[in-house]
């Protein structure tokens, strides 16, 4: 099956839970004894991470920052998720909720990143050519008015389902899309005036030219607007949260978009996809909501370590540690490419494998290859116990990434010589050195190809 493209804006929530049992001397507000901090990733991220309970593979498309956040909403959402990241303008965005006895008290917003009109790399650009299903996360932060982005989305909603998650601050959905999902809330602010969820689905199905909307309703369920007219869809009984309880309901929207999605992609109707995603919303708002999806538990606030490329490379720095990296197309993994990496990882404290994107390989391989795509080769590597982080890159060298993770060795087969190597000096420029090791004769992906060719 195809993959789920999940395309939108991505922010890092933050709760930071304690206990308030007194008032603070200088002004009548509660002090908070801080108890514990949990991160998750918000927005299309947070869309990302449910879809994945749903679908096989999902994909997230989302502008993301290289500072502190960027890199811990990277790992926190791999290996869950692949995230093709796009250039962001200013800084992550990072909401943190403070909250006591389970109520939230206050809510603290930094960060102003944006989304650029930057054309898509190639790497985005095939994902959404590959993808069975896309469901658009827009938090309003831009990205959803890239002229790229939207031609892309235009073509898309002719062959495949786009579902729209919508936000009052971002841009009208492209036309035709399968559904679109405002809550109440948002579909009043969009048509203010009428207040009937029914007819709310249907003006805005008018309005936005889709071909469906469905409007959620918190505890009523949603309302569904297609060409067949209009249709409550009520929560479950077996669903609903006890009566006695005082849900969390952050995140339902995303679950409810997630869900659909995902049903659609596997073939479901409109109705039947309301119908599934009206049910997982409700389920995930009983099972404590995006709260319980968050990590890190436990009463040091820390930051927890970014565990991506260049996260790790900046950790290892910081600490005074010895990093290393090598790079290579590992279109096919054999036993050369093995003994390679194993050797590398023993020369420092941990190892980063640049990665050839497809583009990359095509470049320097010809259209034939690679047989593998990039994520499922960085996936691979990821799961080497010998390898720390993969960083893809599109060029036909790893220089740019070289610049960026400044490693202290710079490994390579030594079926090379310093003289072939063009990031050298990049990386003897921030100090490092170039190591050669011993291949594994016999062994290389091209000869693997004609052998099997021929055969």
């Amino acid at each position: 099956m195809k993959p789920l493209v999940v395309l939108g804006d991505t922010l890092l929530d933050v709760d930071a839970e304690g206990t308030a049992d007194r008032l603070c001397p200088e002004a009548p507000v509660p002090v908070v004894d801080l108890t514990a901090r949990r991160r998750r990733p918000g927005g299309a991220g947070l869309a990302a991470l449910l879809a994945a309970r749903s679908a096989a593979e999902v994909v997230l498309v989302t502008p993301l920052g290289d500072d502190e956040p960027g890199h811990a909403l990277t790992g926190l959402l791999e290996p869950d998720v692949t995230v093709l990241s796009l250039p962001l303008r200013g800084t992550t965005v990072c909401k943190t909720r403070v909250r006591a006895g389970g109520q939230s008290l206050l809510r603290l917003d930094s960060g102003n990143g944006t989304a650029t009109a930057e054309p898509l790399p190639e790497g985005v650009r095939e994902a959404l050519g590959d993808a069975g299903a896309v469901l658009v996360a827009d938090y309003g932060r831009g990205l959803t008015r890239n002229p790229h982005v939207r031609r892309a989305l235009r073509e898309l909603a002719g062959r495949v389902p786009v579902v729209w998650d919508p936000h009052p601050r971002g841009t009208e959905p492209v036309r035709h899309a399968r559904l679109v999902t405002p809550n109440l809330a948002e579909a009043h602010s969009t048509l203010p005036g009428h207040d009937e969820p029914a007819e709310l689905a249907k003006l805005l199905r008018d309005h936005w030219h889709a071909e469906a909307v469905a409007v959620t309703t918190g505890a009523r369920g949603a309302v569904l607007a297609d060409g067949y007219g209009q249709t409550a869809v009520p929560i479950p009984a077996s669903a609903r949260t006890p009566g006695h309880a005082a849900p969390d309901t952050c995140g339902a929207g995303d679950r409810f978009a997630a869900a659909a999605t995902a049903a659609l992609l596997t073939g479901a109707d409109t109705t039947e996809a309301v119908a599934t995603a009206v049910e997982a919303a409700a389920r995930f708002v009983a099972d404590g909501g995006a709260t319980a999806l968050s990590t890190h538990d436990g009463p040091t606030p820390e930051p927890q370590p970014a565990t991506d490329a260049f996260g790790l490379a900046q950790r290892i720095h910081a600490e005074g540690g010895r990093l290393v990296a090598t790079g290579g197309c590992f279109d096919l993994l054999h036993p050369g490419h093995v003994s390679l990496l194993r050797q590398a990882r023993a020369l420092g404290d941990a190892l980063v494998v640049c990665l050839n994107s497809d583009a990359s390989v095509r470049g320097l391989k010809g259209p034939a290859r690679p047989l593998v795509r990039d994520r499922d080769r960085a996936r691979l590597l990821a799961a080497l116990s010998f390898v720390d982080a993969v960083a893809v890159f599109d060029e036909p060298s790893p220089a740019g990434v070289l610049e960026r993770l400044r490693p202290h060795v710079w490994v390579k087969g030594g079926d090379y010589t310093h003289a072939d190597l063009p990031e050298r000096e990049v990386v003897e420029r921030h100090g490092g050195e170039v190591v050669l090791v011993p291949t594994v004769p016999g062994y290389s992906t091209s000869r693997l190809v004609a052998a099997a060719a021929s055969a």
